[in-house]
């Protein structure tokens, strides 16, 4: 059995950032990246759909180590995989990869203070063992192997063709063809403006409205530093402006939400002119950032929208029929396309099945630690980002974060680290992993994710500065995180030696 002292799951945007900050923090530390898939780049090299993008800023989605040069700050999906490609071919992560390896289960072992990972590898899903010391999950939190389509009535009458974004087929041809995208999240909202230039007419169909920001997709401001000032100091500057324009946005939604929702609401009106019906197609019944705002780059989907290429249609769905869609009122939608743009299916920590010493983990008892740690589970971190924020964000703190343990429990000669509760928060307060964000694809399977206290480091903030804080500059030993297992002595001498010599 291959032992490394550090198996990283998932070769996308999280699992290549967290081989950089590991090669660099703690050169001493042997890994592996196993990557379920043929490719790397997780996230943006399954997604294939027409137009598919960002909806985060590229200097803040962007790695905090890697400037982001392109012109574009809403970039597209083939330029963020080339960036995710460029940094593990740079930084000589690629030969750690071991793809075509699907994570199915990790046993922890306290005698050994190690985990044994086990995977599918190879075209005929050969068992395979891996053994490391800690164990990073880097896979994302929703099903590479289905996304979430609700149960539509009449769904096998349809004579068209019914694709979903996640399994966008590679030589789908929409010109000319009437389609219909049911779906108004970020989705929906990147393919409608896409697919209105060539199909004869785009419908999203809408059980409810979504807030709707347009910006443009350069950012003047980066791209005139980045030509004045030395690349690294712009792109930190332009990260620094962009991640307080985010926090100020969300503050301000939390705080002053019919004040936001009328500034959002003025923006939709002057792009849309006064005759449209703002109100039935773009006024949800929530508050802003109740669930995540869609952008829409160089105000794309109403340019779509004003031309008459696309339309948008709010309503319930009664069902399919052989030539399209009726809708509750009892209009008919005719499509030679339908586009289920309906959302994700949430995967735990990648569906992996886990265990301490023979037992099953069930994680929806247990309580986040830092929102990266589970109490109970020993040497476990997952990266999960901000859903009001760029992903990456968080998942550069958590890379951080780990390096610390690590380089701590080489220090100290201890192998385990697990949070646990203390006496007097036993019977803490339980919150949702997410609180407070009422997203559909969220809701349908919070139940099973771990809950969050009423106090740290039992919270999954979602907050960039209240984590740089609790992450980044609180201490390791809090007395909530147990270290514990030390090297045997023998061992540690040797570890020693071999750390000197190095």
């Amino acid at each position: 059995m291959n032992h490394f002292d550090v198996v990283i799951v998932g070769a996308g945007l999280s699992g290549i950032g967290a081989a950089y900050h590991l090669q660099s923090a703690c050169p001493g530390k042997t890994y592996a990246i196993l990557e379920g898939r043929a490719r790397v780049g997780g996230t943006w090299d399954l997604f294939r759909y027409p137009g598919v993008r960002s909806d985060s800023d590229m200097h803040t989605l962007g790695y905090s180590f890697k400037p982001w040069r392109e012109a574009k700050s809403i970039a597209d999906g083939p330029a963020i995989l080339n960036y995710v490609n460029e940094t593990a071919d740079e930084h000589q992560i690629r030969r750690h990869i071991r793809f075509d390896h699907r994570v199915l289960a990790a046993a922890w072992s306290t005698d050994d203070a190690r985990w044994t990972v086990t995977a599918a590898a190879g075209d005929h899903g050969d068992l395979v063992q891996f053994s490391c010391n800690l164990l990073f999950m880097c896979s994302g939190y929703y099903s590479y192997d289905s996304g979430h389509t609700p149960d539509f009535a009449g769904f096998d009458d349809f004579a068209g063709t019914v694709v979903h974004p996640q399994f966008w087929p590679e030589n789908l041809d929409y010109k000319d063809k009437r389609v219909i995208v049911i779906g108004s999240g970020a989705t929906a909202m990147t393919l409608i403006p896409a697919m209105a230039k060539e199909a004869a007419s785009v419908t999203m169909v809408q059980r409810s409205p979504t807030y709707v920001v347009s910006r443009p997709d350069e950012d003047k401001v980066a791209n005139f530093m980045r030509r004045w000032l030395p690349e690294k100091l712009a792109y930190a500057l332009t990260r620094f402006k962009n991640v307080q324009m985010q926090r100020l946005v969300y503050k301000q939604s939390r705080t002053r939400p019919a004040k936001m929702k009328a500034a959002l609401l003025k923006m939709v009106r002057q792009e849309l002119g006064p005759e449209y019906d703002v109100d039935t197609h773009f006024t949800p019944t929530y508050n802003p950032w109740d669930q995540r705002l869609c952008l829409v780059p160089n105000a794309d989907l109403f340019t779509a929208i004003k031309s008459g290429r696309a339309t948008v249609a709010t309503e319930q769905i009664d069902r399919f029929t052989p030539t399209g869609l009726r809708l509750a009122s009892g209009a008919e939608l005719p499509a030679d396309i339908i586009v289920t743009a309906t959302g994700l299916n949430l995967k735990m920590l990648g569906g992996t099945e886990f265990s301490i010493d023979g037992r099953p983990a069930d994680f929806a008892e247990t309580f986040t630690y830092k929102g990266m740690m589970y109490s109970g589970i020993p040497n476990l971190v997952q990266t999960f980002g901000y859903v009001n924020a760029s992903w990456t964000l968080r998942a550069d703190l958590t890379s951080e974060y780990v390096c610390r343990l690590l380089n701590h429990m080489s220090e100290t000669g201890m192998r385990q680290c697990t949070p646990q509760l203390r006496a007097d928060e036993q019977h803490m307060t339980r919150r949702p992993w997410i609180d407070d964000f009422s997203a559909g694809y969220m809701a349908r399977l919070m139940h099973l994710f771990p809950k969050q206290g009423d106090h740290t480091p039992w919270q999954n903030t979602q907050d960039y500065t209240a984590d740089k804080k609790m992450i980044r500059r609180a201490p390791l030993a809090d007395g909530a995180l147990v270290f514990s297992n030390p090297v045997p002595a023998g061992s540690l001498a040797a570890a020693k030696a071999k750390r000197k010599a190095a």
